[in-house]
């Protein structure tokens, strides 16, 4: 059971509770409040919105962003056979040559003239003077 002090606590922890309030809101009241200066911003005018044309007329994912890489890879340019290694580390180019005979590249290593440039997940890219390539793997 609960001893009469602990009750005549209790009692006054809510006299507080429910006293709080009217004390603080009749100190705050005191102060006079700032006049308030009303600024209105201009109403915002809507743009009048592109042809749904266009939407349409957009490639739908965006272009490589070296744009200047051609989708076909030039004849002369290596085939390539597979990509081996982690691509941030070691990965080397499984690439076939003009003549037939199979190579492994570095980037950097040339073949038949072409530079191997940097490796992707599918593809090699390589260049030849202002000439570049992307030759993707082949789909099985």
């Amino acid at each position: 059971m609960i001893a009469r002090r602990e009750m005549i606590a209790l009692g006054a922890a809510g006299l507080v509770t429910l006293a709080m309030p009217a004390v603080l809101l009749a100190l705050g009241g005191t102060e006079t409040p700032a006049p308030a200066t009303e600024t209105r911003a201009a109403p915002l005018a809507p743009t009048a919105a592109p042809p749904l044309a266009a939407a349409f007329e957009r490639p739908l994912f965006a272009a490589a962003p070296d744009a200047s890489i051609e989708p076909d890879a030039p004849g002369d340019a290596p085939a390539l056979i597979g990509i081996v290694g982690r691509l941030d580390q070691d990965a080397v180019a499984l690439v076939r040559a003009a003549d037939g005979s199979s190579r492994t590249l570095h980037v950097g290593d040339s073949v038949d003239g072409w530079r191997l440039e940097s490796l992707a997940l599918d593809a090699a890219f390589f260049t030849r003077g202002s000439q570049k390539a992307r030759v993707p793997l082949p789909v099985e």
